[in-house]
Order: C-alpha cells, then sequence, then structure tokens
C-alpha cells in the first residue's frame, strides 16, 4: 500500500492524525525532531512548510504522507514538483497574527491558481477560514469539494477567545472548529480534517463530531524533546483509536 492509499484508508476509518510542524517552521533540526516523533507514534501524515529543504528532509526521514501548506499556489507548485504527496491551502496564522483576514475569495482564487498549476493528479486540502460565518463556511466547502478538492480543514483558534490555560484552554480553542466540523460534515461528502487546539482530550470529540481525521500542531511541536513529541503524538493516536471503527459518529 503506498503512501497515498494508506492516507486514504485511514481517512475513510476515521482514524487520520496529521501532525504539524508549522508552515514558517524553517529549523531543519525541530523539523526532522517533529516528523519523526510523527512516524514513531504513529500518526497518519505530517505537514511541513513549502521549502525544497524542509520538503526533502521529510521525504527523506519518513515514509508517511506529507502534506506541504502554503496559501502561495506557487510555492505549492514548487512542493508538488519536489516530491509532495498531499498540497494543503492553509495554516493562515501568519496572516492572522498580523491582524489579517483571508477571504472566501481568495480562498477560492488560491485553490483554482493552483489546481491550474499542478492539475488534479494529486492531492488536495484546504483550510476553510474559522472566523466567517458557519453559513458561509459550508458554501465555500460545497465550491471547493466542485472544484475537486480532496479534503477540507477547520480551523477556530483564530477568532476563540480564550482566556484559560493548559488543558482548558485548549479545549476551549478546539470548540469552534469542532463545532464548524459538525456543519461541514452534514452538508459536503469529503472528509474534513479538525485542527486549532487538537489534543488527546480533545481529538476524539472532533471524531465524534464527524471528522475524518484531526491535526495536531502545537502539543507536539511546542514540546523541546523526540522523547516528549513521541509521547504526545501516541497520546493523540491511541485516543482517537480507542473510538472504536463502529462509534466514531454521533451526528
Amino acid at each position: 500500500m503506498n503512501r497515498i492509499e494508506s492516507l486514504k484508508k485511514s481517512l475513510s476509518e476515521k482514524r487520520c492524525v496529521k501532525v504539524i510542524a508549522g508552515i514558517n517552521n524553517f529549523n531543519t533540526e525541530k523539523v526532522k525532531m517533529i516528523v519523526t516523533a510523527a512516524e514513531n507514534g504513529r500518526a497518519t501524515a505530517v505537514d511541513v512548510a513549502a521549502r525544497e529543504d524542509i520538503i526533502k528532509l521529510a521525504k527523506e526521514t519518513t515514509n508517511l504522507p506529507v502534506f506541504v501548506s502554503s496559501i502561495k499556489p506557487e510555492e505549492l507548485k514548487i512542493a508538488a514538483d519536489n516530491g509532495a504527496d498531499v498540497l494543503e491551502i492553509g495554516n493562515y496564522d501568519a496572516l492572522y497574527r498580523d491582524g489579517l483576514r483571508i477571504s472566501t475569495e481568495e480562498v477560492l482564487e488560491i485553490t483554482r491558481k493552483t489546481i491550474e498549476l499542478v492539475g488534479n493528479n494529486i492531492m488536495l486540502s484546504v483550510t476553510v477560514p474559522g472566523h466567517i460565518d458557519v453559513s458561509e463556511q459550508v458554501k465555500l466547502a460545497l465550491e471547493l469539494e466542485a472544484l475537486g478538492v480532496d479534503l477540507i480543514q477547520t480551523e477556530g483558534a483564530a477568532i476563540a477567545d480564550v482566556k484559560s490555560e493548559g488543558a482548558r484552554g485548549l479545549l476551549e480553542t478546539a470548540q469552534i472548529s469542532i463545532a464548524n466540523t459538525v456543519e461541514l460534515t452534514r452538508n459536503i461528502n469529503i472528509p474534513v480534517m479538525t485542527a486549532s487546539g487538537i489534543t488527546e482530550t480533545t481529538a476524539p470529540l472532533a471524531i465524534a463530531a464527524g471528522a475524518s481525521a484531526v491535526g495536531v500542531g502545537s502539543c507536539v511541536n511546542k514540546l523541546n524533546s523526540a522523547f516528549e513529541m513521541t509521547i504526545a503524538v501516541k497520546s493523540v493516536v491511541e485516543s482517537v483509536n480507542r473510538l472504536g471503527v463502529e462509534n466514531r459518529s454521533l451526528v
């Protein structure tokens, strides 16, 4: 079974766990540590920045499918040419940190341009911005599905008013993304990946809400050692697998 077949199987079984190194993480030592932890922790896939050396490093380090994230179609074309398994339009945090927002029209334009550059022979994932109204998110997701997008990712952290720290804060962060997941999975036919605030505690909630996958970032990449990262990944993977295929949806 090749990388993409394995990824699609895990999506169909609603047990996909993607470990996110970070769209702006160009620290090769840290990226290698995260990717290694993802493999050792039995994650399904990894997500790295759109730079040739980072993509090459990820491909050399793991046999897991490699997502490459950017909001620039030209960078995604280069990623495809350098062996990315899945292209992802998303991880808008860099924009949010600068006080910017990405619109529905911009997401569609980036998606169309990316498809124009790379064709339909590579999997494409697109994040639906969490700051737009849920009804608009559904409309956008339907348009993306019609364009041939393979996977929709949700987010919520950018707009969540998180006042708590630790586990409570992460739960608050995840609530919006999980709520968005419920609405999207009710209205589209392609898989949904829930990201933002995902931990071993919130991952099962996302799957129960209808997600086929979860994306984990800070609960892994903020850690300082490969051992800690591996344990964190294993915890999320095990929390998802414990649900059992027969009990994966509550909606």
